[in-house]
């Protein structure tokens, strides 16, 4: 039975979400907030281990998107990886390995753009709507004060590249569309695990409704700026 908890108060009644990445922490916690919306006609929740999503696979990306069809709402990006294969984040540039990083920009970076591309099409144009992705605040290159971590903030800052760009391709035929770049905080989940230190940490479930409040908080004009779970403005 669902609790009467409005979620999306800015997307029209009976509003379509679309998830991806939904059995990560972050992206679960995601979709228990949507399902939980009396508003939300549907909520959609497709993953890797549950559908097959790869976003490093556009094939599977574009087999998702047709069966989806019809017109949606929301569409939140929770992919993304610090550790991948086994290789964890870089402390010096005599750590960096060229397939590690591109492997980090496959996921990060690449695999969003991904999915824009084949999502974009569903996005309903005459009603609000919004589109986000998870980034990080270490993606910022305004707030770089320690250095390392090269390939994770690198794809990072590309994701945010690209967030802008969907931002403003998007603006031109979709003028109720709100696009952001998303800080979860430091959140207890495998990503952050060991890597946590003095900060303050969320649950995914605190996490996941900051983050939906600050979209539906969000207007047009704020479209392709990045936020983090508070709303404030994260520099680029």
């Amino acid at each position: 039975m669902r609790r009467h908890l409005t979620v999306m108060e800015r997307l029209p009644d009976g509003y379509r979400a679309v998830v991806i990445g939904a059995t990560g922490g972050i992206g679960s916690a995601v979709m228990r907030r949507l399902r939980d919306d009396p508003r939300c006609g549907e909520a959609i929740g497709l993953g890797r281990s549950t559908d097959g999503i790869d976003v490093t696979d556009e094939a599977t990306l574009a087999e998702a998107a047709q069966r989806v069809g019809g017109e949606i709402h929301l569409l939140f990006i929770a992919t993304g990886a610090l550790e991948i294969d086994g290789n964890g984040p870089e402390k010096a540039f005599k750590h960096v390995e060229p397939e590690a990083m591109a492997r980090q920009f496959a996921l990060n970076a690449t695999g969003p753009a991904l999915v824009i591309k084949h999502f974009k099409p569903l996005i309903a144009r005459r009603e609000p709507t919004a589109v986000a992705a998870l980034s990080a605040r270490v993606g910022s290159i305004g707030d770089n004060g320690f250095g390392g971590w090269m390939g994770y903030r690198a794809s990072k800052a590309a994701l945010n590249q690209l967030i802008r760009c969907a931002a403003i391709e998007l603006w031109r035929t979709h003028k109720k569309c709100v696009v952001a770049a998303l800080h979860p905080g430091t959140v207890r989940t495998e990503l952050t695990e060991g890597r946590r230190g003095d900060y303050d940490t969320l649950s995914p479930d605190e996490s996941a409704e900051r983050l939906l409040s600050v979209l539906d908080s969000l207007r047009p004009e704020a479209t392709g700026t990045f936020r983090d779970w508070q709303g404030e403005v994260v520099e680029w």
